[in-house]
């Protein structure tokens, strides 16, 4: 897979091909995109992903991937240039450019300076689609770019000397296993909170597909709280994409899950009633909502299961585990939180020795969006407001 291939990369750089089947499946799968500078961008890290990718899992960690997982990637790459790849808990960010001007790495704030976006190694990716190869000169960690880079208010970007990363690509790949203690993250600060009003107004406002740089658009203290929401972000690429409510509960209980949806992982489950429905309400009774979860190496199932009641529909959150005979471990929480992630009463459900199932039962208004939690964290679970 890695050929030096030109005379004038140094020995210490890494190239990779990239994968002639990568073309047109990356430039098939930008087509949701608002505009052609997004395409664009989400073009080249797809080619980059698929050149890099496989070199981290053959060569450096076979568990390496995406963070959260390849279905959130749009919503990424609508808004920001870069890739987060997890390799166990260490993060590395991909950020690729077409210069050949390799005098400085250049990152993304957003990189940088969002707390959970933090990474721990930034690769210096030039990639050269016309010419099939992704060449890796270097690396930096995040407190280099913190501490020794130069911040571009006009770009926002942080950009750190050639002269201060490391080079020499071959350190990074032993560099987690002889100085697993290495202080590779800063501290930033927190981002403020935001209400869910004040969230739903910027998403209107920048999702006008006319604004080509949203990310420039609004104080970066105010864009980052927004876009750290994982879903604040889908809603904000969706707008921007054209692509109507994609996790509207009672839509996906009338007229099945949406395909967005389905990619994230939910289903509907027929509940077997056993009745002819005589009204939409008693029709969305018919079917719950199943989404499958993986936690600390178990299989799970979250269900959103609607019940009718006097004063009206209870939403119903069940958390089991698929095994037959499974059970939920002693430490595990499920709990819901409103759109702008504040705790109401009786929102949470907590597991203090070995129990069947964990349930928490909510009654929303038309329109209320949710966001559902479970401790520890599933893998590759990004945020997500179900709407009801």
């Amino acid at each position: 897979m890695t050929t030096n291939l030109f005379t004038f990369v140094s020995p210490s750089d890494l190239i990779l091909e990239i994968p002639q089947n990568a073309y047109n499946q990356a430039w098939e799968k930008t087509r949701s995109h608002s505009n052609s500078t997004s395409r664009y961008q989400a073009y080249l890290n797809e080619l980059c992903l698929s050149a890099i990718l496989p070199w981290l899992q053959e060569d450096i960690a076979p568990q390496a991937k995406v963070w959260f997982n390849t279905t959130a990637l749009p919503s990424f790459w609508e808004l920001v240039n870069g890739t987060a790849i997890c390799i166990d808990a260490t993060r590395v960010i991909l950020v690729p450019h077409e210069s050949i001007d390799l005098s400085e790495l250049r990152v993304p704030q957003e990189w940088v300076d969002i707390p959970s976006w933090r990474g721990d190694y930034y690769l210096g990716v030039e990639i050269e689609p016309e010419d099939g190869y992704v060449r890796i000169w270097g690396y930096s960690t995040h407190t280099q770019l913190k501490n020794q880079g130069v911040y571009d208010a006009t770009t926002r970007t942080y950009a750190l000397d050639a002269s201060d990363i490391i080079n020499d690509i071959c350190i990074f790949s032993v560099a987690r296993q002889v100085c697993p203690h290495e202080i590779t993250r800063s501290d930033v600060a927190a981002l403020p909170a935001l209400s869910t009003t004040q969230a739903q107004n910027l998403i209107t406002r920048l999702g006008e597909q006319s604004m080509l740089a949203p990310r420039l658009s609004i104080p970066f203290q105010t864009w980052g709280a927004l876009i750290e929401h994982g879903g604040w972000r889908n809603n904000l690429y969706q707008r921007r994409a054209g692509q109507p409510e994609q996790f509207s509960v009672f839509q996906w209980l009338q007229s099945g899950i949406s395909q967005v949806a389905q990619e994230f992982g939910w289903d509907s489950l027929n509940m077997q009633l056993g009745a002819v429905a005589r009204s939409t309400e008693e029709a969305t009774i018919q079917n719950i909502l199943s989404r499958q979860l993986t936690i600390a190496g178990q299989n799970y199932e979250l269900r959103v299961i609607p019940q009718i009641e006097e004063e009206g529909i209870i939403w119903r959150f069940e958390l089991r585990n698929t095994a037959v005979g499974g059970v939920i471990p002693g430490g595990f929480k499920l709990r819901l939180l409103t759109e702008d992630l504040q705790s109401f009463p009786d929102n949470e459900s907590a597991a203090t020795t070995a129990t069947e199932v964990l349930i928490v039962e909510v009654a929303l208004e038309s329109g209320e969006g949710i966001v559902w939690e479970i401790e520890p964290l599933p893998e590759n679970c990004d945020r997500e407001i179900l709407r009801f």
